[in-house]
């Protein structure tokens, strides 16, 4: 990262992400937090899974982002009736004169940007696909693997675990989201702001194409170049490994929580402008890296003791 190529580089990428936070600012009022963290996500290619009743912009947030950086984009309405070949795609028959072949049509899954609705709406089957394309960017359909599209990101929303009707995600499973993204109600001047842009009839404001598909996935390079001091590193390590001797914790975190605080101290970092991660980058990115990686024992749960305090108190 010393070159002046590479500090040109640097400097248009961090003005192309301070630029596509003012985009999204145009549709989204408040949520600054959701944001960053949104951001942090897409710099360490990585996905998230954003929890929050209906009704707070989840949708419109996604789709600002996509539209603000040139990404393709597609949503999911998962539901129980849907099959994991709705998501994947299928393989149809077409017909063209007297030949007849069968022809792959891509499921929405084939989008850079793919944001799934409710997600715990969706049966454990169809879940396991959606996963499974996280994890190896690809899919395999009769019996052929196909890759999807680069970079490529699942945004996934899940209601209150508590909500009729859902299928919890297994642990195994959550653990393969880098960040759970928690979407708190607008405050009453945020929420007059939402009631006055939306209800004049106006249409939906602009949003300028401000950062490119390739100057993302270089920002994806320069992040994982951002140097981190030996002793933060293993402090993250330890606050890691904390989670796993805890005192109200049935499971703590795998070594997958280790990279993921790291790295996404590290997107952080550059998206502050900084050139190295500073502990107040662990501390901003702990909770939405371990909340959803730590399992609270049976009396915990009972006294209401959430991941989140538990996390507070190592911290």
């Amino acid at each position: 990262m010393n070159g002046p190529h590479d500090t040109d580089d640097i400097d248009r990428i961090q003005h192309g992400l301070a630029a596509l936070r003012e985009e999204v600012a145009k549709r989204i009022v408040g949520q600054s937090a959701v944001v960053e963290q949104l951001m942090t996500c897409l710099l360490c290619d990585g996905n998230a899974l954003i929890e929050s009743n209906p009704g707070l912009g989840k949708t419109t947030l996604v789709g600002t982002i996509a539209e603000a950086t040139d990404l393709s984009f597609s949503r999911i309405q998962n539901t129980p009736d849907l099959m994991p070949a709705d998501i994947t795609g299928t393989e149809i028959i077409r017909e063209s004169g007297n030949t007849r072949e069968f022809v792959f049509e891509e499921g929405p899954v084939f989008a850079n940007l793919v944001l799934a609705d409710e997600i715990n709406r969706a049966t454990p089957k169809t879940q396991a696909a959606l996963l499974e394309a996280m994890q190896e960017k690809q899919v395999t359909t009769a019996g052929e693997t196909r890759e999807l599209p680069r970079p490529f990101f699942v945004l996934a929303t899940q209601n209150p675990i508590d909500q009729e009707g859902t299928y919890p995600l297994p642990e195994a499973q959550t653990d393969r989201f880098l960040l759970k993204i928690l979407v708190e109600y607008p405050s009453r001047d945020e929420e007059r702001a939402i009631v006055d842009r939306y209800t004049t009839g106006a249409p939906d404001p602009a949003v300028d194409r401000v950062l490119s598909r390739q100057d993302l996935m270089r920002a994806q390079q320069l992040t994982r170049q951002v140097p981190i001091a030996d002793d933060i590193r293993d402090r993250v390590i330890d606050l890691v490994r904390a989670t796993r001797t805890a005192e109200d914790v049935e499971f703590g975190a795998s070594p997958r929580a280790s990279m993921g605080l790291v790295l996404a101290a590290k997107a952080r970092a550059f998206l502050k402008g900084r050139s190295h991660v500073s502990w107040e980058d662990v501390e901003a990115m702990a909770h939405p890296v371990l909340r959803h990686r730590l399992i609270v024992d049976f009396r915990a749960e009972r006294e209401g003791i959430t991941p989140d305090e538990i996390v507070a108190d190592l911290l």
